[in-house]
């Protein structure tokens, strides 16, 4: 990273958008799904991070979930100057972090991808899947994208079922 450059980190449940070409946007993910959106004309790109697919309107604590995650996303990019139509996508993350339990992380990338094409939003690809994790940086303005692969043991996500509730791990 340059001396110029800003780092800001996006944790589980968040997002950040910017216009600054001196940002740079950061996430640890797992079984998790970052969405990286941007309008190219209008130089504003965003990054998020969720946890589980789709949403529970029962669950207060909605960021966690996709559904919620992609469309707060989307709405701060255009209201920071973005449009809709010329929206642009990459997806990362996904991975099946705990063999033999609930494979979250392919859940996670299938919603990410059907929304982007309910939507209409242009997918530019990624990395959804594996067993990895990743340490994920984008530049919003320029697009770039740099991924590192980590091991599994490196990424600190609590493992979740598909019902949202904790799966047990027993040692």
């Amino acid at each position: 990273m340059q001396h110029s450059e800003k780092l800001k980190v996006v944790i589980q449940g968040e997002y950040q958008v910017s216009s600054d070409p001196q940002d740079v946007l950061s996430t640890i993910l797992g079984s998790c799904v970052a969405a990286f959106l941007r309008d190219p004309i209008a130089r504003v790109g965003g990054l998020n991070h969720f946890l589980l697919p789709g949403n529970d309107p029962n669950d207060r604590n909605t960021m966690k979930y996709g559904l919620n995650a992609m469309e707060l996303l989307i709405n701060s990019l255009i209201h920071a100057g973005a449009r809709r139509d010329r929206l642009e996508a990459k997806l990362f993350g996904g991975g099946r972090m705990v063999p033999g339990l609930t494979d979250i992380g392919a859940a996670n990338g299938r919603f990410a991808e059907d929304f982007l094409r309910r939507e209409g939003i242009r997918y530019l690809g990624g990395s959804l899947g594996g067993n990895s994790g990743r340490k994920l940086r984008v530049w919003p303005v320029s697009g770039q994208v740099q991924q590192m692969k980590l091991p599994a043991a490196a990424v600190q996500e609590a493992p979740v079922s598909l019902s949202g509730r904790p799966d047990i791990v027993l040692f």
